[in-house]
């Protein structure tokens, strides 16, 4: 059978997975609606997968040096316009090759040059195609006439059945799906949703009574009118922040609307997953993130393309779901660092999901007990609508005290004070948790005959001595190596572990209080897959008395019988040359501090510092973080640092220091030259110098003037690519978190 209705040969601008800031032309048998989908290309000698991002238009390229396209893979749906928009945006914003882009957008198992099993596939109308006029298809084209009938029958046929009536039967299918008459689906007998189908009947099951903070909130939310609207949910720890996201996802789920729900921690996703399904009983619910395996990740994400995910959970990779029928936004503990990734592309899932919602038109939620700067200056602005939960919905909040480490009297690091109020505690049957943000044993190995500390040889970093096989790692780059019997730079014995970690915690712990049940929670306790479900059970089951863990525990979790919270080592962050340090210190310990006394027994958290009267623990103390914000914008303010400023990095990486620097000053120069009201700093070490052996440097511009730095960052981004340097390895972080 003769095909009537090819496509023309046309080009296509393609997006490839290589660190270049351009598109690829080829030619193709393509039709605009082929932008957004997949295709396998010739790249030098190898095949490649691309995105189509455009079709036709002009090239420079002569017309004998364009290569011929392998194969556009139709077998599946394109990413949809919302998606490639993002695409877009986050290329021009974050200064970053479109290609890698398209490859973080896409499931690792799409980025490969091979199509989807066919077998998993299945085909059916579309709305064109039901109301299509088959006498336009040639009276010889019987194979299509036949498709187009057995799918107006059956809703849906699979490859293998289109194979039982001609061995073409797969090629013809395919193009029904050029003409825009077939799409594919891979859920068999599921028919295309109509143009205006009702929204389907969702249960919900009941919640706990809401109080009356939670109630004014979720009025003033379903009492805003239709579209984008940013709202922030200040709410303290343990007020029922989830409690209002679960009433509003009922009233998206009611709407026929697909909710995206983010969390900073795949640890938290298990639990939050759990409570959605106990409320949501028989609804779709899907969850994203780096831990699933490649092919339980493309499932996920297909089901979210297809519409079919009703809810999609997940950490910041699931902020770039294909969701047609976006409705609602969430954001929880929107503050946390983990929404920004630090390698490759360096985006903000919490920005980015801003931009999701005002694209599509519908609300976000952003959550916190202690919201980013930028996030509270803009609720103070009113650029975000602020909506307040200022009480626990369960019990009063604990009271926090200090303890003055410079008077008391200490036993391994803890005092008498909180070793008295965590025996009293296992007294009374409640649980402790014992902070401390550092693991292993102790961060040095020192000699007491030289000072000799053990360094990493890899790394500008001290080797951490932990108890387990007696071993010295580094926490940067993973080196390990053998403790030393002797000190190698003097031959001395006197090698002693300085400082604290919760290895050494634990063990002072069990030998002061031999009759406790101690649990260490870190990551090194948590390594082996399976491993903390199994001890957040036990915790749950009350078989553990005392908790010594890290920041592990501090977010989302709420073990009912946890009464005390002490605090260690905790002073560090104060002093820290990091600017945002205070900000996310206090985040941390409101976290871990709203741990406790969230059941029936009232919570108490004791701070160990050498400063209580810092003006931070005060703050810290009267649980007033609004006031300490407006006191950390003051200072922003004062030294033109953000949210005042925009701000973008420009990193180098290189075997030795004098290279990165080298490139760095000539970057500074080409800056320089470029003008603008761009503020450029000089270059500098950064501050872990050396990781696994490549030195690093960076130079930091600023302005003011957001757009203003963006039109900078394009031509100075267009001058770095342009230089072609081979020996430093370089990256633009826009917005930086961290220097």
């Amino acid at each position: 059978m003769v095909l009537t209705r090819t496509a023309p040969v046309s080009l296509i601008h393609v997006a490839l997975d290589v660190p270049l800031p351009q598109l690829f032309t080829y030619r193709a048998e393509a039709v605009a609606g082929d932008v957004g989908r997949r295709v396998v290309v010739p790249f030098g000698r190898r095949e490649a997968v691309g995105v189509i991002l455009a079709v036709g238009g002009r090239t420079d390229i002569a017309e004998g040096r364009l290569r011929l396209a392998r194969r556009i893979i139709r077998e599946e749906p394109a990413l949809d316009e919302d998606v490639l928009a993002l695409i877009r945006f986050c290329a021009e914003y974050y200064q970053h090759p479109i290609g890698e882009v398209c490859a973080a957008v896409l499931p690792t198992a799409l980025r490969q040059p091979r199509a989807v099993p066919a077998e998993t596939l299945h085909f059916r109308l579309t709305a064109a195609g039901r109301s299509a006029n088959l006498a336009t298809l040639p009276a010889r084209a019987l194979l299509k006439h036949e498709l187009m009938a057995q799918l107006a029958a059956a809703a849906s046929i699979s490859l293998a059945d289109a194979r039982t009536l001609s061995p073409r039967g797969p090629a013809a299918l395919k193009t029904l799906c050029t003409l825009g008459w077939v799409e594919t689906t891979e859920a068999p007998n599921s028919p295309a949703p109509a143009a205006a189908a009702p929204p389907p009947v969702v249960t919900a099951a009941a919640g706990p009574a809401l109080t009356p903070d939670q109630a004014t909130v979720l009025a003033q939310l379903r009492g805003a009118a239709e579209g984008f609207h940013a709202w922030l949910l200040f709410g303290v720890t343990g007020s029922g922040k989830t409690e209002v996201y679960l009433h509003l996802i009922a009233a998206a789920l009611a709407r026929g609307r697909q909710t995206l729900v983010l969390v900073p921690e795949i640890n938290l996703t298990p639990q939050l997953e759990e409570r959605f399904r106990r409320r949501f009983p028989g609804t779709t619910l899907v969850m994203l993130h780096s831990r699933l395996a490649s092919g339980e990740r493309l499932a996920q994400w297909r089901l979210a393309q297809q519409g079919q995910a009703q809810i999609v959970l997940g950490t910041r990779l699931a902020v770039f779901a294909p969701l047609p029928a976006l409705g609602l936004v969430i954001v929880d503990e929107e503050h946390d660092g983990s929404f920004k990734q630090g390698e490759g592309l360096r985006y903000s899932a919490r920005d980015l999901a801003v931009f999701r919602a005002r694209q599509r038109g519908v609300p976000i939620v952003l959550g916190s007990a202690t919201p980013s700067l930028e996030t509270f200056h803009n609720a103070e602005r009113v650029r975000y609508t602020r909506l307040d939960l200022p009480t626990r919905a369960r019990g009063a909040p604990p009271a926090i005290a200090c303890i003055d480490t410079r008077t008391a009297d200490l036993v391994e690091g803890l005092s008498r004070p909180l070793l008295e109020a965590v025996k009293a505690t296992c007294a009374r049957g409640e649980q402790s948790l014992l902070f401390i943000n550092r693991r292993g044993y102790a961060p040095v190995l020192v000699c007491r005959a030289c000072a000799w500390v053990a360094p990493c040889h890899r790394c500008s970093a001290r080797l951490v001595f932990h108890t387990d096989r007696h071993g010295l790692r580094c926490h940067h780059c993973g080196h390990r190596e053998p403790a030393p019997a002797a000190c190698p730079s003097c031959g001395g014995q006197e090698l002693v572990p300085v400082g604290a970690g919760t290895q050494r915690i634990e063990e002072a712990l069990a030998r002061l209080l031999p009759d406790a049940r101690i649990l260490r929670i870190d990551r090194d306790a948590t390594r082996r897959k399976g491993a903390w479900p199994a001890l957040r059970a036990r915790i749950e089951a009350g078989e553990v008395d005392v908790l010594v863990g890290t920041q592990m525990l501090a977010k989302g979790h709420d073990f009912p019988n946890l009464s005390l919270v002490g605090v260690l080592n905790a002073d560090g962050a104060l002093y820290s040359t990091d600017l945002r340090a205070p900000e996310r210190l206090f985040a941390l310990l409101t976290q871990v501090a709203g741990r406790a006394g969230r059941g029936d027994a009232p919570g108490r958290v004791l701070v160990q510092t050498e400063f209580p009267q810092h003006p931070f623990y005060r703050a810290l103390i009267a649980d007033d973080y609004a006031a300490y914000a407006r006191e950390l914008l003051d200072e922003r303010r004062a030294a033109g640092f953000p949210p005042f400023a925009a701000q973008a990095l420009l990193r180098a990486e290189a075997a030795n220091a004098e290279l990165a620097l080298v490139f760095l000053r000539a970057a500074a120069r080409n800056a320089h030259a470029l003008g603008g009201k761009v503020e450029i700093f000089d270059p500098v070490p950064a501050a872990m110098a050396r990781v696994a052996g490549v030195e690093r440097a960076q130079l930091l511009v600023q302005s003011t003037s957001r757009p203003a730095l963006q039109q900078f960052l394009a031509r100075w981004r267009a001058g770095l690519d342009a230089a072609k340097e081979r020996r430093v390895r370089w990256s633009l972080d826009v917005d930086p978190s961290d220097f």
